[in-house]
């Protein structure tokens, strides 16, 4: 058995993302982050002292190898892993490049799976009861028209999630997934700045507000506790109420 307790958290370095690796650090966990922004995984290793921080494109399968080929030697295997790390890149669906929709699903998609498939295999081999936790979206459920392929993709996230969950159940390994709404990040910077998108965004979340990232990683947190224990299979849904939403009152 290997007890200590390592989250890995993609993405890490800001937003839910970095908000994620703080909640799970209060938890007990060492905390290691990934991202492909260098500067703000610079800024955010000094913000939190991590074991680790390491630059990776989730999107580029020997990236995300190599990311888990050097945890694995320099500090032993993830006991939780948040697939926190994404992308969007809006456009017109009748102009929408190819290169853009394979480029969100390598990231959203691809990375989870392979990254998700690398964690497991440590965790197995250690006989370590870990939990994965990927990062979905309300549009696994809904959708938007100007961002086509992160729709897709979300959808892929839970039904991938799904399917992992079954598959390694035996092992005592939990997946499961967070569906956030719309909540104050980076992504969401457009509509914050825009009046007009921001009261469109606040007329269908009945809660009247957007979220903030610690409430996502309070979710996170959780999913990745031995309070969620009986839990594997699941995306909750933190959005305000707006997928319950039939019509604005």
């Amino acid at each position: 058995m290997h007890d200590k307790k390592v989250a890995l958290i993609t993405g890490g370095a800001r937003g839910i993302g970095l908000a994620s690796a703080k909640a799970l650090k209060e938890d007990g966990f060492a905390i290691i982050l990934a991202d492909i922004n260098e500067e703000a995984l610079a800024k955010a290793t000094d913000e939190l002292n991590p074991l680790s921080a390491i630059t990776c494109d989730m999107g580029q399968p020997d990236d995300v190898k190599q990311l888990f080929s050097q945890i694995n030697e320099e500090h032993g295997p993830v006991s939780a892993l948040v697939n926190n790390a994404g992308i969007a890149l809006p456009g017109e669906f009748l102009t929408y490049s190819i290169e853009d929709f394979e480029r969100v699903l390598d990231v959203n998609v691809k990375g989870v799976f392979l990254a998700t498939q690398l964690a497991a295999k440590s965790m197995i081999e250690h006989e370590i009861d870990g939990a994965v936790v990927n990062m979905s979206s309300i549009n696994a459920q809904v959708a938007i028209p100007g961002i086509p392929a992160y729709c897709a993709s979300k959808g892929g996230v839970m039904q991938l999630t799904k399917s992992a969950a079954i598959a390694l159940s035996k092992y005592k390994i939990r997946v499961n997934a967070v569906g956030p709404g719309s909540i104050d990040t980076e992504m969401l910077a457009g509509v914050n700045s825009n009046k007009k998108q921001m009261e469109i965004a606040l007329a269908r979340t009945p809660l009247g507000r957007i979220g903030g990232v610690h409430e996502i990683a309070n979710i996170v947190a959780f999913l990745c506790s031995s309070k969620a224990s009986y839990i594997t299979g699941e995306t909750i849904y933190a959005d305000g109420g707006r997928l319950g939403l039939n019509y604005v009152v």
